[in-house]
């Protein structure tokens, strides 16, 4: 049972409004069921969005069928996904996935994870090679599952930690925990839906890994690394 902190952090929820002043609402999340989810999460790893999606886009056109994936040779699948990052890996990681699935569901769907709780799912999930928690929250949150969770991607991680939400050694693991406690229990799965997104902008185009723009930064006078940076004082 969730027991409600005596004193609530209500950070997260300063830091969403800010975000979406900056940026505006996302657009709507074009949702996949959640085999489709599946594996494009577990091949956009440190792999740009637009490619991701093209990648997608290509193994639809090429194999039709997922089943026909399944089946293809490690070299087909490879060749097919060279765009994005690790695509050796990436391959034999998928293949073998698909080739699981079919023998613990008897077809290639994930229809039945429907029926289980979510962190059931999850941990389902996680048994196959290459996904951690960064894949299975993307799929239990951004597919038509829609549970509550947070997808902690590298922006995630990154700005997390320079707000000081988390420590500079959190994981993705370790950060969803902790986000999940600040988040609202009134946030529904497309709010946290949500929250990723305008994390992941903000990652993109302000808090940068680079050269991040703190002195535009809407969250300057709560970040401490940018304040440090700037010598900014509230």
């Amino acid at each position: 049972m969730r027991v409600t902190p005596l004193f609530p952090d209500t950070r997260l929820v300063e830091i969403h409004g800010r975000l979406l002043a900056r940026y505006g609402q996302p657009e709507a999340r074009d949702v996949w069921d959640p085999l489709k989810q599946f594996i494009y999460s577990l091949l956009s790893s440190r792999t740009k969005t637009e490619v991701s999606h093209d990648v997608v886009r290509h193994l639809e056109a090429k194999f039709e069928r997922w089943e026909k994936l399944r089946d293809a040779p490690i070299p087909e699948i490879e060749d097919a996904i060279r765009a994005v990052t690790f695509p050796e890996q990436k391959a034999i990681h998928l293949k073998r996935a698909l080739e699981q699935i079919t023998q613990r569901c008897g077809t290639l769907s994930l229809d039945l994870l429907k029926s289980y709780r979510t962190d059931k799912v999850r941990s389902w999930l996680e048994r196959f090679d290459g996904v951690g928690a960064k894949t299975s929250a993307a799929v239990v949150n951004f597919s038509t599952l829609r549970r509550r969770a947070i997808c902690v991607d590298s922006h995630h991680l990154r700005v997390t930690q320079r707000l000081g939400l988390v420590s500079k050694s959190a994981d993705a693991r370790a950060t969803e925990d902790r986000l999940m406690e600040m988040a609202p229990a009134t946030w529904s799965a497309e709010m946290l839906d949500e929250h990723h997104t305008l994390i992941k902008t903000h990652g993109q185009q302000t808090c940068t890994f680079s050269e991040p723009k703190c002195r535009s930064c809407p969250l300057l006078d709560i970040c401490p690394t940018g304040a440090k940076a700037t010598n900014f004082r509230s």
